[in-house]
């Protein structure tokens, strides 16, 4: 009993650490808005505008914590503005997911 009651708190416990992709559906229009909403101020490219270049190679030094909080909250003196009022945590998790893979293995717009 005790090791089972160990088992499900060691899940419970790690839980915040995976997440559910979100639809099919959601992911075309999470990525949708990367490419035009993010894509206005860090480049349709998103190798930078009036924002900093949003790729991989340039984001692999920051934590996922970071740049979950950074996207949902926004960055004070700067022009990011926060997300949190249009995408989940859930969601962010993703995006910074699709934001860290390289060029080759993402798709901005299926």
């Amino acid at each position: 009993m005790i090791r089972y009651l160990f088992i499900c708190l060691s899940l419970l416990c790690s839980a915040p650490a995976f997440s559910i992709n979100p639809p099919q559906d959601r992911q075309k229009e999470l990525r949708n808005m990367l490419k035009h909403d993010c894509g206005s101020c860090h480049g349709l490219t998103l190798k930078g505008g009036l924002g900093p270049p949003l790729l991989a190679s340039r984001l692999v030094n920051k934590t996922n914590d970071y740049l979950i909080a950074t996207i949902q909250n926004g960055r004070k003196g700067t022009a990011m503005p926060p997300w949190k009022s249009f995408i989940s945590v859930d969601e962010t998790r993703w995006l910074v997911q699709e934001l860290l893979k390289k060029p080759v293995e993402r798709t901005l717009v299926h």
